[in-house]
């Protein structure tokens, strides 16, 4: 993904069939989906790739356990579809995890049981593993870290894992693989309209050279994701809201809190919510929260109810508890709900179903969904502009497409610390052989290595120093205060590479070391 190249096209392009609007897990499906019916598509974002929610998930690619419990079984038959999918399609990024719920009694999991064979048979011959019953020995010697008087028994079964940053790269090099184009740091600023009225295309502004463009479209797709309102303002000032808030957030803990390859499921937390403890990249991530709130932000904040609820129920499981002090990262995301008509629900209770709605001026925005279900959501989308007439009728071809780096990827993810390149992991561990500073480890305490920062500079569309330590590679997420001790010699390599000053340099690192207090306790 050359950026100069992406540039060039978005000024030699007069009109494009479809312009997407966002640079998270909808908008890159969006335009995945469009670019493979033979459209010419462009995507923008204003930031970067899953910069927002979407690369800030629980990591999990899964129906649902709670929304069967829910008796949503649409959704989850979906979403348990759609993991399916994406774990043939994306073999590299995609694992099947192992979860363990611990249970006081017998009776308590012979009810999980039944509910989770129940998924597994929802499932059908897209299944990743089978439900079974785990007896008091077994549960301990998986569990040895969890209290004894909490899993007298258990019952395991199988979602899938994943890392939506890592996801979301895969999927905009897909696009460009098959000839679309992708911009991160180029924000629309506008619609336009015609004369009657109908978008006709969007404004856009370079937020890195600083050139301003307008482009022409015949579909304008808004997949904004929590910003979605931003873009329905744009269309009509008086558009009623459409989302509902909700603020999710995880802790990061160190993998020894759980050791083993389990993760634990607490099926009943206080808030009527359930909390998982996963292992993620040799860490332990737990969350989640589902806490409201008023308006978007790129980088929302962390409640200190929220960390106590986690650190809490983790301490009426874990025999070590955890503290604050433990905490290594923590990290909040924004959930865009589609907004219920009864105003009285919690925003645990609204669905996480998605929907697709055209306006009156022919945008078409998606409202709502999940990683899990991105691609279901995009062809639904390009779906209803065909049927809209702002495209010509052109057959999806995402079910089984492989994503870029599936071929010759030799791992699931998870395997080691390059599994999530694919089958470009050899290219960089022949970078990592050519020359002994691209060999050398970011930090002492973990493994990244300045190959991986080289590669994301010249094939990730990384641009700054948040790009690499946040995105391509997960280090700010998984120990906040490694990333900031890294920093200054990270932004010097980078600025080597990409022309910067010793002002820009000294910028950077001081913009993301600011950045990663937000992510301590």
């Amino acid at each position: 993904m050359n950026r100069n190249e992406m540039l060039a096209r978005l000024n030699a392009q007069q009109t494009w069939d479809v312009v997407v609007i966002g640079g998270g897990a909808t908008g890159l499906g969006v335009a995945l989906d469009a670019v493979t019916r033979g459209f010419t598509t462009l995507l923008l974002e204003g930031h970067d790739f899953a910069k927002g929610t979407s690369s800030r998930s629980t990591k999990l690619l899964h129906g649902g356990v709670r929304y069967l419990a829910q008796g949503n079984l649409p959704l989850v038959m979906e979403a348990l579809r759609e993991r399916g999918r994406l774990a043939r399609n994306a073999p590299h990024l995609f694992h099947a995890q192992p979860f363990i719920i611990p249970s006081p009694n017998t009776c308590k999991s012979a009810y999980y049981m039944a509910g989770l064979w129940l998924y597994d048979r929802l499932a059908g011959k897209l299944g990743i593993g089978r439900t079974r019953y785990l007896g008091y020995g077994e549960t301990a010697s998986r569990l040895p870290a969890v209290r004894a008087e909490k899993r007298a028994s258990g019952v395991c079964y199988f979602d899938g894992q994943f890392d939506d940053a890592r996801l979301a790269l895969s999927l905009a090099r897909s696009i460009t693989d098959h000839g679309g184009t992708v911009l991160n740091h180029c924000a629309v600023t506008a619609l336009d309209k015609n004369d009657a009225g109908k978008i006709c295309g969007v404004r856009c502004r370079d937020t890195l050279g600083g050139g301003e463009y307008s482009v022409a479209a015949k579909c304008v797709v808004n997949a904004a994701g929590a910003f979605t309102a931003d873009v329905l303002a744009w269309d009509d000032a008086a558009a009623a809201p459409r989302i509902l808030l909700s603020q999710g957030i995880h802790l990061v803990l160190d993998g020894d809190f759980l050791a083993g390859t389990d993760a634990l499921m607490v099926p009943e937390t206080s808030d009527g919510r359930v909390l998982f403890a996963i292992p993620w990249h040799g860490k332990l991530l737990a969350g989640t929260t589902d806490t409201p709130v008023p308006a978007a932000d790129y980088e929302p904040k962390p409640l200190a109810e929220e960390v106590q609820f986690i650190l809490d129920t983790l301490g009426e499981y874990l025999s070590r508890a955890p503290t604050a002090a433990d905490v290594k990262s923590v990290f909040a995301g924004l959930r865009p709900l589609v907004k219920p008509a009864d105003s009285g629900q919690s925003s645990k209770e609204v669905s996480r179903s998605h929907q697709v709605e055209i306006s009156a001026s022919g945008l078409v925005n998606i409202f709502g969904g999940k990683w899990t279900t991105y691609r279901q959501m995009a062809q639904d989308g390009i779906d209803k502009a065909i049927a809209h007439g702002l495209l010509p009728a052109a057959a999806c071809r995402t079910e089984n497409l492989p994503l870029h780096g599936a071929a010759g990827a030799k791992e699931s993810f998870g395997q080691s610390r390059l599994s999530v390149y694919g089958g470009e992991a050899e290219q960089i561990t022949a970078l990592e052989q050519s020359d002994a500073q691209l060999a050398q480890t970011l930090h002492p305490a973990h493994p990244y290595t300045y190959a991986q920062v080289q590669w994301a500079l010249e094939h990730e569309a990384a641009h700054s120093l948040e790009d690499v330590l946040a995105r391509r590679i997960r280090l700010l997420f998984l120990d906040a205060a490694a990333a900031a001790e890294c920093a200054p010699a990270v932004a010097r390599f980078i600025g080597e590479r990409l022309g910067w000053d010793e002002a820009k340099v000294h910028s950077e690192t001081e913009q993301f070391r600011a950045l990663a207090q937000q992510y301590l306790l």
